[in-house]
């Protein structure tokens, strides 16, 4: 039964992962500041360009969690593996976070007066709120991990 409940879990971040391919690909053509542009154009805009780059942090975050998936799976929770990789989530949220933050204040500041941003600027905070909650619970259980895994080495020394 575990072992089930892992492999829909990778499957899950693989859908994920998937969708959000599809929409970095797809959302600048139909939608925002690119609508009426080439096709040349619309994805060597600076702001495009910054939303890709941007998301290589949450790919490989999704990537990381894939692998954590696996180390639960193979029954590797309490190993510095596990560990590193609830580290990288946790590094990955925040970096995340902080370029959504980013994009949101350039929106904010740089926007053409004729527009409202309220809209982006509401993704913004929300996005930015889940990826702080992400950072926030991979810290803690990367601390519980990292207590538990102290506690039985400690316990392999003794015997």
């Amino acid at each position: 039964m575990k072992r089930i409940s892992t492999i829909f879990l990778q499957v899950v971040i693989v859908l994920i992962g998937i969708v959000a391919l599809i929409l970095l690909i797809r959302f600048p053509l139909t939608e925002g500041r690119a609508v009426n542009l080439d096709l040349f154009s619309i994805y060597s805009d600076p702001f495009i360009l910054y939303g890709y780059a941007a998301s290589i942090a949450f790919f490989v975050a999704l990537y990381k969690a894939f692998k954590l998936l696996s180390y639960i799976g193979k029954n590797k929770i309490f190993s510095s593996d596990s560990i590193a990789a609830l580290k990288s989530i946790k590094y990955c949220a925040i970096v995340l976070s902080t370029s959504i933050v980013a994009a949101g204040l350039y929106i904010k500041i740089f926007h053409n007066k004729e527009d409202d941003p309220a809209g982006f600027l509401a993704v913004c905070i929300v996005t930015a709120f889940v990826s702080v909650v992400v950072a926030t619970a991979a810290a803690i259980v990367e601390k519980i991990l990292q207590n538990a895994l102290d506690i039985k080495s400690e316990n392999d020394l003794t015997i």
